[in-house]
């Protein structure tokens, strides 16, 4: 009989998993080649994940995990007086700071290889789930929800854009003035809303 999977030591494995990938981009991965790079057998991973698409799923679940605890840290994040751009400037700052920097280049490896439909698992939730917990932050400054998703909607596109034209020509100057931009908009669109 199969020894139950202990939910702490499943953390564990899919943390390193995701640090890896971190590392080395998802487009190739196998289960094997993770076993290998972790110092550990193909047995611990599918003790803990039935599959790759298992543990693929499972990585983007985290994955959004970290980011949505990272935003609640962020100061102001709870805060209705605090402009929605101070805490778009903050989450700017982490993803693209030397901790961050690999999990965010894996965010928009996934999200490139969901949008050219080379990932072999369906992600909707993964962008979906990500506008309706930045529109949680609107509503708290008086957005109403139906306009408060549809803002986090424009929010998360222009953000994401910004980051990937970032990460692929280095133009600090370019994306901070558009960033400023961004965060103009965010702030009038609030405003206007609510």
């Amino acid at each position: 009989m199969p020894r139950p999977v202990n939910p702490d030591r499943r953390r564990e494995v899919l943390d390193a998993v995701t640090g890896h990938l971190a590392r080395t981009g998802i487009g190739q991965f196998t289960l094997r080649g993770i076993a290998a790079a972790l110092g550990q057998s193909t047995r611990v991973l599918t003790h803990h994940f039935a599959d790759k698409q298992e543990l693929l799923v499972a990585v983007m679940h985290r994955l959004d995990e970290r980011q949505h605890d990272a935003l609640r840290a962020t100061s102001g994040w709870q805060d209705p007086a605090v402009p929605v751009s101070e805490v778009v400037r903050s989450a700017w700052e982490r993803n693209l700071g030397a901790d961050e920097l690999a999990m965010t280049r894996l965010i928009r490896e996934i999200e490139g290889l969901s949008a050219a439909d080379r990932l072999p698992v369906a992600v909707p939730d993964f962008v979906r789930g990500r506008a309706q917990f930045v529109a949680s932050c609107l509503t708290l400054r008086g957005v109403p929800e139906a306009t408060a998703l549809v803002t986090a909607t424009l929010l998360n596109g222009a953000f994401a854009g910004l980051q990937a034209d970032y990460l692929s020509t280095e133009d600090e100057e370019r994306t901070h003035s558009a960033l400023d931009e961004l965060c103009r908009w965010v702030d009038a669109a609030v405003a206007a809303a609510s």
